[in-house]
């Protein structure tokens, strides 16, 4: 289950599960996977725009990932 997504400044998104393992099949360019992990994300997953420099996720609404 999907419970964290990372889009990055390049437009690379990670994806990774309850246990902090990725899921490569969710993961790629932005606008080839947006619609599949919006699809899937439960309403519990945490959606993200890259790292702040203390190493935690910089969170965004799902509506505006």
């Amino acid at each position: 289950m999907i419970k964290t997504v990372v889009r990055f400044p390049n437009d690379m998104v990670m994806v990774f599960d309850e246990k902090g393992e990725q899921i490569p099949k969710c993961q790629g360019q932005y606008e080839d996977v947006k619609g599949g992990i919006l699809k899937d994300a439960p309403l519990s997953a945490e959606f993200g725009h890259d790292y702040n420099d203390q190493g935690e996720l910089n969170t965004v609404p799902r509506e505006e990932w």
